[in-house]
């Protein structure tokens, strides 16, 4: 099933900007691109650290030392999300709740 790639430019606690873009849950690498053009960055560098956050978490962050040219924020974090998946744990399926 196929979710979505939420990317946040973060300047301390605050989000500056931020895309969503869709992403088939085996190909956020693709996702991230697409994320990136939208909101005008190189594509990071990738290390082991982002790909093992990947796998555990199904998120991770990028400082500036991980883009070839910098980041004007502090960090840029993604997340994949699952709209269809979040609203189906949401229900109850407690008999009283009709």
């Amino acid at each position: 099933m196929a979710g979505q790639l939420w990317v946040r430019l973060m300047h301390k606690t605050m989000l500056v900007e931020d895309a969503v873009v869709p992403c088939p849950e085996g190909d956020w690498l693709k996702a991230l691109a697409e994320a990136c053009h939208r909101l005008d960055l190189s594509f990071p560098l990738i290390v082991p650290k982002h790909l093992r956050d990947w796998e555990s978490y199904r998120q991770t962050r990028f400082l500036p030392e991980h883009f070839m040219d910098g980041l004007r924020q502090d960090r840029m974090e993604i997340e994949y999300f699952d709209p269809a998946h979040a609203d189906a744990q949401k229900k109850s399926y407690d008999p009283r709740n009709g």
